[in-house]
């Protein structure tokens, strides 16, 4: 009964909001209703920084949110990737790229819990840029459909390349670390 409440916390009912986005988001976007699909995103956004804030203040951090939170992120930005590479808003390279590295690393993680002691994947400093670079280029593809100026064009792509850079860095940090703490396993008798 105790884990069923933990539904009920702030912070996973923040959580839970994201996912509810999501089909309001992919919706938004193909029938090119940009202006509602920044406003959830950014909401989202917003909601994901609150919701951890939220969790140590109110000390309602749980095992719920510590797993449903980065599903729910991940969720979201990944269908916005997709259904903005669908519209051709955003370059198919990068929805390949970032869709790409989160299923290699989802596929590492369950074997690594399939197959190892290994249980916790704490996010790393270069995912967490990662994660706000693919916000920001969300949003910056949004606001640029949404007002035709060049200044929001030229930081649309700046936010796509800096997404693309970072998808790669994060992912190959991802990938050694990996590596480190499988070596570090064997090691242990």
């Amino acid at each position: 009964m105790r884990r069923l409440n933990q539904v009920l916390y702030a912070p996973n009912q923040l959580t839970l909001l994201r996912l509810i986005f999501i089909p309001f988001v992919i919706v938004s976007i193909v029938v090119e209703e940009y202006g509602t699909a920044f406003a959830l995103v950014l909401i989202a956004g917003i909601s994901d920084g609150l919701d951890g804030l939220l969790a140590r203040r109110l000390g309602q951090q749980t095992d719920l949110g510590k797993y449903l939170d980065p599903i729910a992120d991940k969720l979201l930005l990944t269908s916005s990737f997709v259904a903005l590479g669908l519209e051709h808003r955003i370059p198919l390279w990068l929805v390949i790229l970032v869709v790409s590295r989160d299923v290699i690393m989802l596929v590492t993680a369950l074997v690594m819990v399939l197959a190892t002691s290994v249980r916790s994947f704490p996010p790393s400093l270069y995912g967490k840029i990662n994660t706000i670079g693919q916000v920001a280029t969300v949003l910056a593809t949004l606001l640029s459909l949404i007002y035709s100026y060049e200044a929001l064009r030229w930081l649309q792509k700046a936010a796509v390349y800096t997404t693309g850079v970072f998808t790669v860095v994060s992912g190959l940090h991802y990938a050694f670390r990996t590596a480190d703490r499988l070596r570090r396993l064997e090691r242990v008798p």
